[in-house]
């Protein structure tokens, strides 16, 4: 399916800014979607199997280099293919990175690996008004993900938008606690991720104007947070959502900017009495218990927990694309006064996500401001 350039001009004829997006409601106008050609198991590693159930973590192990089956990835491919009309139905430009063989191998002078797959954009490109910001993500699998979405990048930077590229990790065995294991409930907080150097994913934050929130995890660790916040500087607030989830890895299934004034948490993630105090104002909407999945490969495949009911797609304030499958998410977000858009989705998850995760929204119609 050929991209689109977008060539519309403003009312004053200048070129329409090729990456405008400040937070994750205004409406949608461009979007990056990922691409399911090419992708393989991810590579063993410690980074990778601490965040999976350990049966999830052998069998992935044996598979890792592998193309995912067929039957997986056709499904998937068809859900897809239906988001992306639906996308294009309602107005949005889409954009595809490029393909690529992820079974070829990579190396630095400290480690080799092959690659993963480029289905979740959101991971590693962060957008923040008119600049993209390439991660630096914690899996060396992941290390050269985002040269299949180097095209794109060159034709926005030529358009006009900024272009940076985080320090890239070095990934030695000082990043990661020898011998790790999640904690139990009950124990103290930790993490695999040591403070050797900053790592972070895009996924692990959302966009409300002036002010981003990010959680702590497993591919994102204070560092990375750090890095974030002094390089936006003094315009930006950056607040840590403190995860429950003994396994964390990505905001969107924790915490979800819904518009001004409304956020949806995770119940068995959030607690709401400890969020932080700029939300006092906002509705906090408790997030549905999610409708069982019975399908039992795509149980056993998923790299997903339950949540992934909450990955959800704003279109606009009101207009907000969700799983279709999930019946309690549709129902609650239409009594919180929203206007859901049912989709299948459901095949992405052994890929890594669902709506959000699969999109990078690149330019959405609106101006920074603070909602606080």
């Amino acid at each position: 399916m050929p991209s689109t350039v977008d060539t519309r001009e403003t009312p004053e004829g200048l070129p329409v800014a090729p990456v405008s997006s400040h937070n994750e409601w205004d409406p949608l106008e461009e979007v990056v979607v990922g691409r399911l050609e090419g992708a393989t198991f991810p590579s063993r590693h410690p980074v990778v199997a601490c965040n999976i159930p350990p049966w999830a973590a052998r069998l992935q192990g044996l598979a890792a280099g592998f193309r995912y089956p067929g039957a997986l990835v056709e499904q998937a491919q068809r859900e897809l293919d239906q988001f992306i009309s639906l996308l294009q139905s309602l107005g949005v430009t889409v954009r595809r990175p490029d393909a690529v063989d992820f079974r070829q191998r990579f190396g630095t002078p400290d480690w080799s690996s092959h690659g993963f797959c480029n289905t979740c954009p959101r991971d590693s490109l962060l957008v923040v008004g008119d600049e993209i910001i390439e991660t630096p993500m914690a899996w060396p699998c992941r290390y050269f993900e985002t040269h299949s979405y180097r095209s794109l990048l060159k034709e926005y930077f030529r358009r006009g938008a900024r272009w940076t590229a985080a320090p890239k990790p070095q990934l030695t065995d000082e990043l990661f606690e020898k011998d790790f294991r999640p904690p139990a409930a009950g124990e103290p907080m930790r993490y695999i991720l040591t403070e050797y150097e900053p790592v972070f994913d895009a996924a692990d934050f959302v966009r409300a104007g002036r002010d981003l929130f990010v959680t702590r995890s497993n591919v994102t660790n204070r560092m990375g947070i750090e890095w974030v916040r002094r390089h936006l500087g003094p315009d930006y607030r950056v607040h840590e959502i403190e995860s429950r989830c003994r396994t964390p890895m990505h905001i969107d299934t924790t915490f979800v900017l819904l518009s001004p004034g409304k956020v949806m948490v995770n119940p068995d993630y959030v607690d709401v009495d400890h969020l932080p105090d700029v939300l006092k104002s906002w509705d906090v909407l408790i997030a549905p218990e999610p409708d069982p999945i019975d399908e039992r490969l795509l149980k056993i495949t998923s790299m997903c927990g339950k949540w992934l009911s909450m990955n959800v797609l704003m279109v606009d304030e009101k207009r907000v694309i969700a799983e279709r499958h999930h019946v309690n998410t549709l129902r609650a977000l239409e009594r919180w006064g929203f206007e859901p858009i049912p989709c299948d989705l459901l095949h992405y998850a052994p890929f890594g996500g669902s709506f959000h995760c699969a999109t990078l929204d690149v330019r959405r119609s609106g101006t920074l401001e603070s909602y606080f």
